[in-house]
């Protein structure tokens, strides 16, 4: 390019495409090395194509800068990224050279340098400088500006990934991202951002160190004051947003009834790409799929329920190879149709009729699309028509639909999930739904398959590295593993490309809750709620997190909304209105709503806690026998700590009648099998509060108080404020039962006063603190618990 033209006092700015790049650890070298490594730099640089290519058309300037140099590409933005990846592969042949480039497009303008040469300057070659100096040696590092311009283009998107902002001279932040492939790039964290998150981290963790000392009680104190001051909002209460929508089942017009999962595959495609554009309020899949279709189906009611001003609902015809889709986009409000549309088309153009759905839906309600969502709607997720109805019928599978069978349901969606990767390698979503199905198999089956999730999450990622789902299934088993802080980077990575997955606010608001951000997770429950109001598992996450903040009024308006969701009996809700009942101090309450629970509903372990807890609490002590004779064998254990009849549970009622011999060689027993069935296993932490108070049901005391001390030591509050206050409770207990009524009380002065502490109700009736009743300390706390319950 000819500068000289241009260069003056006055020369006009222009877009130059910079590509900056040095060599780690040259100022290390000697000054024959130095010179040694400019020449061979050099050499590669000019050797590549797209250098060459745009020098012959007059459109390159390079500047030496020391340790290696700058090209000023003025054809393409895409040059200099070309180019960078060209350097990248003939440095593979010379690994003694360490590079690190780094990538922007902005102004420059000709300038006359101290030689009187033409040269050129300005901020877009400081930018790609300050994007360079963020890198390490192969880091191949692009401005924010550069990365969204080649994220229009569908071949580059999987190698584009995002790293945040980062801190370079002065002070300045610059969003950086970070370019590789499977062979060319550098895929690790640069050595300045993980110092950075590091550091974060580490500041996050000072920050929310608590559960010793005034400061520490103080926060805790302001943080009920911040969440006790917001209040439940319904969604279906409020006016629905203009940009709402609802796809509906659609209707299979097939003669196959096989042919139900196809249609509910075009529906959910449909649903999946309008959840992609940021710009709508799109109810998630779960909640819609309440409303099969039929003649009985009222739009108007559905949206209320929904929250939506609009819906969609059609039908598919699959006959042979041939496909008819029909569709319409109705305003709810006013039973207006806005649009409507038939497609008849080869099977194989199934996808593109989705896509085309979920545009021209968008159109109609003005809704601005940004180029990467518009690439978004347009991608096929398999060539494979096999493999998609294979993935469909999986995710037609409710594994809770029947409770009994969950484990089974399980099974049948790993099995054709595999069926459907086997056919397709490269169906990205399909490893995606395994993933989430091997973590649910882990959390309720066995934890062996968590590591199963792991690795069909990665092998998404390794697909598509920039996909949504895949980070959501990988912040999910983070999640799952106890790995709060990489959980949380995950979804803020999928969030950017599923703006309406309540998923992604549900394991959100989960890690919240366990560091201690009580007023964030209820704001992203609620908000996953508000996505999929018909969602069950969310609902209950919402109930559970009003009463580990004991927001009991909140908590029974949502079971009420609930259950009017469920016409007829509910053992669920029946048993959730007694455990109110319970914490809020009223537990005959509570024994007239569980008389009316069928004696075999049993899905979980939480029916014959509640029972035993009620019957407890009034001093019943046949009562709470008969209940764990009744208990199915398969959960007892669990249930009691211990198989009956040697399990804590039986230890707990021959204490509470005054039965002190019985009580000890029940407890006895339930000790030996504990350290039994543990053998050389590694012990975690509610090993631990078991071991503790069997010690101190025993007489142990000085066991009793240290392995108690050990629960909380490897599960503080600081680490997670869901399970850190239960051994901070065991704690208390074991100080309570072993003749340390001052430090019994010390830990329950503060427990009573934060989520998932003792609730009223079990300070007030549980017959494990009666050694404390009479002393005025603990008598005030347990009115100051009455007095929070609300």
């Amino acid at each position: 390019m000819n500068i000289s033209a241009k260069s003056s006092a006055h020369s006009e700015l222009e877009i130059g495409h910079v590509l900056f790049m040095d060599v780690v650890g040259y100022s290390k070298l000697l000054l024959n090395e130095q010179r040694e490594v400019q020449q061979e730099l050099t050499q590669i640089v000019r050797s590549t194509e797209h250098f060459r290519a745009a020098e012959t058309a007059g459109k390159l300037v390079r500047l030496p800068v020391g340790d290696g140099m700058a090209l000023v590409f003025f054809n393409s933005p895409e040059a200099p990224v070309q180019c960078a990846l060209e350097i990248a592969e003939a440095l593979k042949a010379h690994p003694e050279l360490k590079l690190r480039m780094g990538i922007h497009s902005g102004p420059v303008s000709g300038v006359t340098d101290v030689n009187d040469r033409s040269n050129v300057a300005g901020a877009g070659i400081n930018m790609a400088q300050r994007v360079m100096d963020c890198g390490d040696a192969g880091h191949i590092l692009l401005s924010k500006r550069v990365a969204d311009d080649l994220a229009q283009d569908a071949r580059w998107r999987p190698q584009l990934h995002e790293l945040g902002e980062c801190s370079v001279k002065h002070g300045v932040g610059v969003f950086v991202v970070n370019l590789y492939t499977d062979s060319l790039g550098n895929a690790q964290l640069p050595g300045k951002l993980k110092l950075a998150r590091q550091e974060q981290a580490a500041a996050k963790r000072r920050r929310r160190t608590m559960f010793a000392g005034t400061a520490v009680l103080f926060a805790a104190l302001i943080a009920l004051f911040i969440y006790q001051r917001h209040l439940f909002r319904s969604p279906a209460g409020e006016p629905s947003p203009e940009k709402s929508i609802a796809v509906l089942p659609f209707e299979n017009l097939s003669k196959e009834e096989e042919n139900a999962f196809f249609a509910g595959g075009v529906q959910d495609e449909i649903l999946t790409n309008l959840a992609k554009i940021a710009d709508l309020k799109v109810i998630s899949r779960t909640s819609v799929m309440k409303y099969k279709s039929g003649p009985e189906r009222n739009l108007r009611e559905i949206a209320k329920a929904l929250g939506v001003s609009h819906v969609v609902e059609g039908s598919v015809q699959r006959a042979g190879e041939r496909v008819r889709v029909s569709a319409q986009l109705i305003d709810a409000r006013s039973d207006a149709h806005l649009w409507a549309e038939h497609y008849d088309r080869d099977l194989v153009d199934v996808f593109t009729i989705q896509s085309e759905i979920a545009q021209q839906i968008a159109d109609r309600l003005r809704s601005k699309l940004s180029p990467a969502e518009k690439a978004a709607i347009a991608e096929r997720p398999t060539s494979d028509l096999k493999a998609y109805e294979l993935y469909t019928q999986a995710n037609a599978i409710n594994v809770w639909d029947d409770w009994q069978g969950a484990e089974k349901s399980m099974a049948r969606k790993v099995e054709l999930l595999e069926q459907a990767i086997q056919r397709d390698p490269r169906f990205a979503l399909a490893y995606c739904a395994l993933a989430k199905t091997q973590c649910d198999l882990a959390e309720n089956v066995e934890s062996a398959h968590l590591e199963s999730a792991k690795k069909a999450a990665d092998a998404a990622l390794r697909l598509r590295p920039d996909l949504g789902e895949g980070h959501r299934e990988l912040a999910r088993y983070y999640y799952t593993a106890k790995d709060f802080g990489r959980a949380y980077e995950e979804l803020i990575i999928a969030r950017r490309t599923l703006p309406n997955d309540s998923e992604i606010f549900r394991i959100a608001a989960d890690i919240d809750r366990r560091q201690n951000r009580w007023g964030d997770a209820l704001a992203n429950f609620q908000k996953a709620s508000e996505l999929d109001p018909r969602n069950d598992e969310v609902t209950y996450h919402l109930e559970s997190l009003c009463r580990e903040m004991r927001r009991y009024n909140e908590w029974e308006q949502l079971l009420t909304k609930d259950a009017a969701n469920h016409p007829g009996p509910d053992p669920w809700s029946q048993m959730m209105f007694a455990e109110i009942k319970l914490d809020k101090g009223d537990p005959v309450g509570a024994q007239a709503l569980l008389s009316e629970v069928p004696l075999d509903f049993s899905p979980t372990t939480e029916i014959w806690e509640t029972r035993v807890t009620a019957a407890l609490y009034l001093h019943d002590y046949d009562g709470a026998s008969r209940v764990i004779a009744a208990t199915p064998a398969d959960v007892a254990s669990d249930a009691f700590s211990g198989q009956p009849p040697e399990s804590w549970a039986d230890g707990l009622i021959a204490r509470f009648r005054g039965d002190k011999e019985k009580a000890q060689t029940v407890f006895a027993a339930a000790q030996k099998k504990l350290e039994s069935s543990r053998g050389d296993k590694t012990k975690n932490w509610i090993y631990f509060v078991r071991l503790a108070r069997l010690e101190a049901g025993v007489g142990r005391k000085e066991d009793a108080i240290r392995d108690a001390r050990q629960a909380l030591d490897l599960m503080p509050i600081a680490k997670d404020a869901v399970s850190g206050p239960t051994a901070a409770t065991n704690l208390a207990l074991v100080y309570a039962w072993t003749g340390e009524p001052n430090l019994a009380i010390e830990q329950l002065e503060f427990l009573a006063k934060i989520p998932c502490g003792p609730s009223y109700g079990d300070l007030r009736f549980n017959p494990s603190w009666d050694s404390l009743r009479g002393d005025k300390r603990f008598d005030k706390i347990v009115a100051a618990a009455k007095a929070a319950s609300r």
